[in-house]
């Protein structure tokens, strides 16, 4: 990896890199290059391609109704609420119309 490399990374990524930086990433970047070359040498002809490497499902609880707080209780507890509902305030601005 050069740092011409590396700075024409940047600028794809919009950073603004000290040339110490440039050193920094050319070395690390090579190295993972380097890296990512070693396992493209690695003969996968017949290996079997999987989803997973460990042969394990999610185990999921099942789903279990349990008491909660009624709507009142849950409105009450908010600092504010209009019409039933809790209200935030505002973070987009609109116009009169509500359009944003």
């Amino acid at each position: 990896m050069t740092a011409d490399e590396v700075r024409h990374i940047a600028h794809l990524a919009r950073l603004e890199l000290t040339d110490r930086e440039i050193e920094w990433f050319r070395v690390r970047l090579g190295a993972i290059l380097e890296y990512v070359a070693k396992l493209n040498e690695i003969d996968i002809e017949n290996v079997e391609p999987t989803s997973h490497v460990i042969l394990m499902e999610n185990v999921l609880r099942d789903d279990v109704v349990r008491p909660s707080l009624s709507r009142d209780e849950a409105i009450g507890s908010a600092p504010s609420s209009r019409n039933g509902f809790v209200a935030a305030p505002r973070i987009i601005e609109t116009d009169d119309s509500g359009v944003v």
